[in-house]
């Protein structure tokens, strides 16, 4: 339903004030509108998660090259007096020029080693090229394939040259000696980083990647050429892994000032705090911190890797700030790669940020590569500053007095952020800044709690903001956090584990590694957890152990079958589905879980959820079962009888409301077959030879004797839009779809007269199990041949079936597929469909020897032309005809008769088009298409199948499933506190509603204003038109502008306002079946349209009578046991909108209620007559349903009370069928009945006679009783209408159509009053519809 523009202007939305929208609109339930009927049961297309770090590294040796040749000055850098002296936070000046180098050297490997104390140092203190090429060599040869750093200073020696060289000593150091960068690149190899503190550095940069591009050439000229004297030597490394660092541009020198260190560069990267901190001091706003002076800020006092002290607070700080800065700053792989990649990499790297902000302040840039975006000016630099602030203030008290040390406030308010990020953004905002310091937050145990609550609400948000959050790298630390023993934690860490699993189940082998899966045992057998945190944790159990053996195994040890089990009663119904999952998914393919599933009776416990009134849970239910009998271990005879029990206890949900169950069912069926696979063939062979041997007249045959005759002779029958149950394919859709569901009916193109019969449905399948489904191409059995079994089949109903009788169990099963496979519901049909299939072809392959026919007639078949399509598509017998000799077997020929089920039909030759031919489409095929045959694009099967012609892929594969686990499995990944938008006052969703509860509440007020007048003739013709089936069944919707118009098997919409056709489709009833009622369910709202047909099929349909495609929501056996008869009651329901219960009986002994929001079958009610039921009409104050019956008795049941007693009245006033009973909704209301006779009674519920007679037209064909205004009207074979008030007076005569010719009406063939307004609507047999209305000036 969509608002419709012109409405929403129109001056009668302009409500006057006293207008309200009823409330009573807001209070009735909604039918089937729950997450299952909307979506598509799958699972969610999985992210490519690129957080997880394909190649972590590790700097395992560092050297530490010093060309400082103290006291002597390089020549070509003339230094100011006083300069900048210290290296490594020594004056070189201060000792003996050999021991000051010696102590730098040390001093440099201590920094170093604050940040990698694992790495082997090597120092090379003014050394020689030989020496510097010796260490590189050694390193790299110790490193293997880890990473080597190289650190060189160079302010002892020149600049670095425009050739790429960097300056050493000779031996006796009388002469600098240049060290070519491209020999330093072959002895360092890859992967390597360097850095470089010396002026000018910049140079050294640019000259590493011209040799690297140097290389790269070289390795691809040696690739092409071997004869090359490059390809003769050995290859030299690849650079593409080198990561460098260099303290200034090529152009700059490094800064001289005397209150900074020499080796600024060096100090930022190795000792950032301290140079932070004297740098602070140095800026003029430091004077606004008082007392503090650079010597004081030596002794502030602490460790830098404790977390409790003033100094390494301030490191963790630090750490924050500059990993936010790189997270907030740089692309997400450079971001990986430098900051998670390796330890020591991402420490240079968060420092290197704080050199870019020192070193800038004295105009010198430091150089990276990869080049980084300037971060210097970020906005977390002043959280620095003002962190730096807060302690350094503190200090003279600390010192001097000895106060205690007052904790930075900088992780609480950025924690506080990050909440205002989380509560105040809008949909589509840039990620939050804070991310990265939360994950440090974890690492407290202060903010854990509340950084822990703040994640799970932003990973809440949804998948990408799991991906964001792994990508920071939380996983390591949500990890380690679950060996925790604080119960504070547990909600929140599982319900951020069920988040990040429900998007990247890859964890799984984590978990299980360190032994996660523990946590999340003793979370679910933790009785006084709430049953939302077990939910997840068994959520979390069960993607644990999906395919996934080591996790099988694990769980398996640690009791997770009989937590479960325990569990399997819990009321909450989410932790139900999921325990049940958890199950089947712990003992598939698993036999060692299964024996202990077994011994612990699972399977029994399982059966009390197939009954569960929560569709979803009978689902979990069943698949577990299935799982639990699909293994396929060895069987011994205690397994074959559980496997039997458990099969038994699965048929008793072949009429399950519910089509996730039944095709949850299919599947759960399928293991059994495929692990009983001979006994099966046995039973389908036998069926088969029955079904041929029993001419058995299907009441198609019976029906349509001839059924190429045309039925129909309009002029133009317009195009019936084909419906795919949940794809928007408009009618014409692809080739190979031509020969499925509707789109066969031959409609030829030029729009002539046409040959169209309903029953002209390809013989491989009714549209009921195709409906679109794209590969369901002919089959061994189809559908027509599985509909006849399914009758023949000892003509015992089902229910007899279910006990185990004399029948085995494999009987009783495949009958129960047989039922499945003309489910109404396509998806489930089809699905059963490939499993009996696959068996049929089975059995037929092992009983008689392959017969392959002359493969080169086959090849190719002649196309048809376009108006041959549908010629002869439609054998009574059932399957396809055989190819002629000719093998133009879709010609105008006289069909062949067609092959039986039982033989073989002849293979041939995957499809090859033939030179010059267009592009291939169905009408191409030969009639006998390969069974598994993907259709002309099944390229790949040329391979397999040329060989061996009898070996066809199969139809299921052992593996079939039905996606529900991981569609349930969505609800974790989806945002679980967002208010639903449905309850958001100011959606979309709920100003739709409004609008249409507004529009309910005008209408009811209107109509109700004309009724109350009185009408006292009702022949104005407002609407006429020729629809393009016979009318059977008319429904008014009762607040839009909308008819629904139902023939045989097709429903067409008219907008009557507006007097045009908004759409026709097909309902996918089988040939010999037809709608007998219709029924709008949430009319008030969001409108479904209800059809039930007289094999006691229920559809569903939504989407229609807008511009798109009609969908169908669910279907289902409302009734079984129902034999279609040409002269029965078919099918007659009646719809509580205030219950959601749905009533149905018709040629049945019961009436039988439907729950729609359970979807299951809640009362039988017996009618204790031996004739159909005619009609229904209940009230849901009352609790009580009165039914009219063929043998002229009107029935009251109360439905509170039990199967024996429910009868509370019977009249048996009307001799002949009734055609009408009505029970008014008051709280005094009568029932008025009305036989095919035309008398009209009137009885009081408390009195067993009738207070009232009137008499009307004898030969009544239709009746409908308006239930606001008291009137009814009467349709007859006579073709006439009568419409009479309550007193029995006869207001108007209807006898012919307006307009200039005013042609007789046609015999009636269903009239319908409209709920409200005074409309009343009639179909008769000449296809036309009209309504009829009161005066003009009435309305």
């Amino acid at each position: 339903m969509k608002m419709d523009s012109e409405l929403l202007h129109s001056p009668a939305v302009c409500l006057a004030e006293e207008e309200e929208a009823d409330t009573s609109d807001w209070n009735l339930p909604l039918a089937f509108m729950k997450k299952r009927h909307s979506e598509k049961i799958e699972g969610s297309k999985a992210l490519a998660q690129s957080w997880r770090m394909k190649d972590r590294m590790k700097t395992v040796s560092v050297a530490l090259v010093l060309c400082l040749n103290v006291g002597v000055d390089p020549p070509d850098v003339v230094k100011t007096s006083p300069c900048a002296r210290l290296e490594c936070w020594i004056d070189p000046l201060s000792m003996s020029p050999q021991k000051a180098l010696e102590t730098i050297g040390a001093n440099l490997q201590k920094q170093y080693e604050n940040w990698q104390p694992r790495a082997r140092y090597k120092q090379s203190l003014d050394p020689t090229v030989d020496e510097v090429k010796k260490l590189c060599t050694s390193l790299r040869r110790n490193a293997k394939e880890e990473r080597v750093l190289f650190h060189y200073n160079g302010h002892g020696v020149p600049r670095p040259t425009v050739n790429g060289e960097i300056w050493v000593f000779n031996k006796n150091y009388t002469q600098y000696i240049p060290l070519s960068v491209y020999d330093l690149q072959t002895w360092m190899g890859s992967p390597s980083i360097f850095v470089y503190d010396c002026s000018n550095a910049g140079i050294i940069v640019k000259s590493f990647k011209q040799f690297a591009l140097q290389r790269e050439q070289e390795l691809e000229v040696a690739a092409i050429n071997p004869n090359h004297p490059l390809a003769q030597m050995p290859l030299p490394p690849s650079m593409k892994n080198c990561i460098q660092l260099a303290a200034c541009e090529a152009s700059e020198l490094l800064p001289m000032n005397p209150d900074l260190p020499a080796d600024l560069f060096t100090s930022c990267l190795t000792t950032p705090i301290k140079i932070a901190l004297r740098w602070f001091c140095m800026q003029k706003s430091a004077k606004l911190v008082p007392g503090v002076t650079l010597d004081l800020i030596e002794k502030i006092p602490g460790r830098l890797n404790d977390r409790r002290t003033p100094l390494g607070e301030l490191n963790w700080i630090f750490t924050a700030i500059t990993d936010t800065i790189a997270w907030n700053v740089l692309p997400r792989d450079l971001f990986q790669k430098l900051f998670r990649q390796d330890l020591l990499v991402a420490s240079l790297f968060r420092n290197f940020l704080l050199a870019e902000r020192i070193m800038r302040s004295y105009n010198c840039t430091p150089v990276s590569s990869p080049r980084l975006p300037p971060t210097y000016m970020h906005a977390m630099w002043q959280a620095w500053d003002l962190a730096v602030d807060i302690c350094l203030s503190q200090l003279p008290t600390i010192i001097e007095e000895g106060t205690a040390f007052r904790h930075s406030p900088f992780f609480a308010e950025q924690l506080t952020a990050f909440q205002v990020w989380l509560t105040m953004g809008v949909e589509n905002r840039n990620p939050p800044e804070q991310l990265p310091i939360v994950l440090q937050v974890l690492l407290s145990q202060v903010h854990r709690l509340r950084a822990l609550d703040l994640l799970g609400r932003f990973l809440d948000l949804g998948p990408w903001a799991v991906s964001l959050a792994l990508s920071v790298g939380i996983f390591p630390y949500v990890l380690k956090l679950l060996q925790s023993s604080a119960r504070e934690l547990r909600p929140l860490l599982v319900f951020i584990w069920a988040k990040i699993l429900a998007v990247d189940s890859s964890c799984q082998a984590d978990l299980v590694k360190d032994n996660g899966h523990k946590y999340f045992l003793s979370v679910l057998a933790d009785p006084y957890m709430p049953a939302e945190h077990r939910t997840m944790a068994v959520f979390i159990l069960a993607v644990i152990v999906n395919s996934y053996t080591t996790g099988q195994e694990a769980c398996l040890q640690g009791n997770l079958i009989a937590i479960c089990l325990e569990q399997l009663s819990d009321p909450h119904p989410l932790l139900r589905q999921w325990v049940a999952i958890c199950l089947g998914r712990i003992w598939q393919n698993f036999d060692s879980a299964r024996w202990c599933g077994v011994r612990d009776s699972a399977h029994e416990k399982l059966y009390s959820l197939l009954s569960d009134p929560i569709p979803e849970v009978r689902c979990a239910a069943v698949f577990a079962l299935g799982t639990f009998v699909g293994n396929s271990a060895e069987r011994t005879d205690h397994s074959t009888t559980i496997d039997h029990n458990v099969a038994m206890m699965l048929a008793q949900l072949i009429n399950d409301g519910s089509p996730v169950v039944r095709k949850e069912l299919v599947v759960a069926l399928s293991h059994l077959v495929v692990q009983y696979e001979s006994n099966f063939c046995t039973v389908a062979l036998q069926f088969m030879e029955e079904e041929k041997n029993y001419p058995v007249p299907s009441p198609a045959n019976t029906l349509e004797p001839c059924n190429l005759t045309p039925v129909r002779d309009s002029p133009a029958i317009p195009r019936l839009r084909s419906v795919n149950s949940y794809t928007n394919i408009r009618a014409a859709t692809t080739a190979r779809n031509l020969n499925k569901s509707l789109q066969n009916l031959n409609l030829n193109e030029e729009g002539g007269p046409v040959t169209f019969s309903p029953g002209n449905l390809s013989t491989s399948s009714s549209a009921s199990s195709t409906l679109g489904s794209p590969d369901n191409d002919e089959y061994i059995l189809s559908f027509e041949t599985i509909d006849k079994m399914r009758r023949v089949s000892s003509y015992s109903s089902l229910n007899s079936l279910i006990g185990v009788s004399f029948n085995s169990v494999y009987t009783q099963i495949w009958r129960v597929l047989l039922h499945l496979a003309a489910d109404p519901f396509p998806e489930v049909s089809d699905l059963a469909m490939k499993v009996l299939n696959s068996i049929a072809y089975k059995a037929t392959m092992n009983a008689r020897p392959q017969r392959i026919l002359d493969s080169g007639s086959l090849t190719q078949s002649a196309p048809a032309s376009p108006t041959s399509k549908g010629a002869h598509i439609h054998q009574a017998g059932g399957s396809p005809p055989m190819p002629s000799a000719s093998s133009s077997s879709l010609t105008n020929e006289v069909p062949k008769p067609p092959i039986r089920g039982g033989e073989q039909p002849p293979t041939r030759p995957p499809y090859t088009p033939t030179l010059g031919g267009q592009a291939p489409h169905s009408h191409q095929f030969p009639r006998t298409r390969k069974m598994f045959d993907k259709g002309p694009s099944g390229s790949e099967q040329a391979g397999d199948d040329a060989d061996d012609p009898g070996g066809h892929k199969a139809y299921m594969n052992a593996n079939l499933s039905t996606g529900l686990c991981d569609w349930s499995a969505k609800y974790f990944a989806q945002p679980v506190m967002k208010i639903p938008e449905e309850h958001d006052v100011e959606s979309q969703v709920r100003k739709e509603r409004e609008w249409r509860f507004l529009r309910n509440a005008r209408v009811r007020k209107q109509s109700q204003r004309i009724t109350q007048r009185g009408v006292t003739r009702l022949d104005d013709q407002i609407f006429i038109n020729r629809n393009p089936g016979v009318p059977s069944v008319v429904k008014f919707h009762p607040f839009n502008p909308c008819i629904a118009v139902a023939d045989k098997d097709s429903i067409c919409f008219w907008d009557w306002e507006k007097a045009e056709r908004l759409d026709y489709f097909y309902n996918g009833n089988p040939r010999y079946t037809r709608i007998t009622a219709m029924e709008y369910l949430n009319g008030h709202d969001y409108s479904l349209l209800l059809t039930a047909t007289d094999d006691g099929a229920l559809r569903i349909w939504k989407n229609f009578a807008d511009q798109r495609n009609p969908e169908m929501v669910t279907a289902w056996q409302g009734l079984s046991d129902m034999l279609p008869t040409t002269r029965g009651a078919g099918m007659v329901v009646d719809w509580e909108q205030e219950t959601g219960l749905l009533m149905t009986s018709g040629d049945v002994r019961v009436i039988r209620i439907w729950d729609t929001e359970r979807e299951m079958k809640v009362q039988d009610i017996p009618t204790g007559a031996d004739s159909c039921v005619t009609c229904l009409s209940c009230d849901s104050q009352r609790s009580l349903i009165a039914a009219g019956l063929g043998d002229g008795s009107v029935r009251l049941y109360d439905r509170r009370m039990g199967a024996n007693e429910c009868r509370v009245m019977t009249y048996r006033e009307h001799s002949s069928w009734v055609v009408k009973a009505h029970l008014q909704k008051q709280t005094d209301g009568k029932i008025i009945s009305v036989s095919v006779d035309g008398d009209v009674r009137f009885f009081e519920l408390r009195s067993p006679d009738s207070v009232n007679v009137l008499q009307t037209v004898k030969g009544l064909t239709a009746l409908d009783i308006h239930p606001q205004a008291n009137l009814f009207a009467c349709g007859s074979m006579n073709q006439f209408i009568a419409v009479y008030n309550s007193n029995g007076d006869v207001i108007s005569n209807i006898k012919y159509y307006d307009g200039f010719m005013g042609q007789r009406i046609g015999a009636i063939s269903c009239l319908a009053f409209h709920p409200y307004w005074p409309h009343l609507a009639v179909g008769s047999n000449d296809y036309y519809m009209s309504i009829y209305s009161a005066e003009k000036r009435l309305r």
